[in-house]
């Protein structure tokens, strides 16, 4: 299989990104552009996934064959960071090297699974199911662009072609949310774990009824159940490592730092 197109800024300690569904790595707003920052004193690994930005296309997209391929780029030891279904990628890439991992970092992790004892989760996971069947089989770019922003109360866009390959991919992919997540070995996980959420104060109040409440559920389920800080991040949505690149930054610097004072 023909491997990922990877970004690598910088120079020192690696960590390796992973961005969700409907974007790629570099993308200034839903990927992690404004993460460049950190590159003064860290080499960031930054991987298209399969069917999104500049790597191979991919009959559909699977969270689980996704894991494989970050495992294998955390080579040595690397931090690991996870934002959305890349948090359920990077769980699960986790579990598969555990000893490559230094640190690990979700970025409202999407991992619906881990928390559906919560009801709230539970109807989110039947909401997605629903909307994910009614949506018509035969969009034009424009319209499946448009329809992706404008359903979570956002105006939409310009259609272009990298992201309606992105919103195409998303939409066929296996979803994040129906993936199951193995807690046990991400508790067991030795290294300094941090889970960030927003606080979706920001947000329409449909989205953040419907989307910011399961996924801030989510956030607190697992981070209590892997053991890891848990950050809420005000002024922000889904994307806090963007819209406050300040606050979320500094608690990658602080949470790495600490890693190599543990190994010193």
């Amino acid at each position: 299989m023909q491997p990922l197109h990877v970004t690598e800024l910088g120079d020192g300690d690696r960590a390796v990104f992973v961005h969700g569904s409907g974007s790629w790595a570099t993308h200034e707003e839903f990927g992690f552009g404004a993460q460049r920052a950190l590159a003064d004193a860290h080499r960031l690994v930054l991987p298209d996934r399969r069917g999104y930005g500049a790597s191979p296309d991919v009959e559909r997209s699977d969270p689980a064959r996704d894991a494989d391929d970050i495992a294998e780029l955390l080579g040595s030891g690397a931090h690991l960071v996870g934002h959305s279904s890349g948090g359920v990628v990077a769980m699960l890439a986790a579990v598969r090297a555990p000893r490559s991992v230094r640190s690990l970092t979700l970025v409202e992790p999407a991992c619906f699974q881990i928390a559906l004892d919560s009801p709230v989760v539970a109807a989110a996971v039947r909401r997605n199911r629903e909307a994910v069947a009614a949506v018509p089989p035969e969009l034009s770019d424009e319209d499946l662009v448009r329809l992706n922003f404008e359903s979570a109360g956002f105006a939409a866009p310009e259609p272009t072609p990298e992201l309606v390959r992105a919103t195409r991919t998303a939409l066929g992919e296996r979803p994040a949310w129906e993936t199951p997540v193995p807690v046990e070995p991400l508790a067991a996980l030795d290294v300094p774990k941090l889970v960030v959420t927003g606080t979706w104060k920001i947000a329409p109040q449909a989205y953040r009824e419907h989307g910011g409440a399961p996924l801030m559920e989510c956030a607190a389920v697992t981070a209590d159940r892997i053991g890891a800080k848990l950050l809420r991040v005000p002024g922000a949505s889904h994307w806090p490592h963007s819209q406050r690149p300040d606050l979320v930054n500094a608690a990658l610097r602080e949470l790495w730092g600490a890693c190599a004072n543990l190994e010193t």
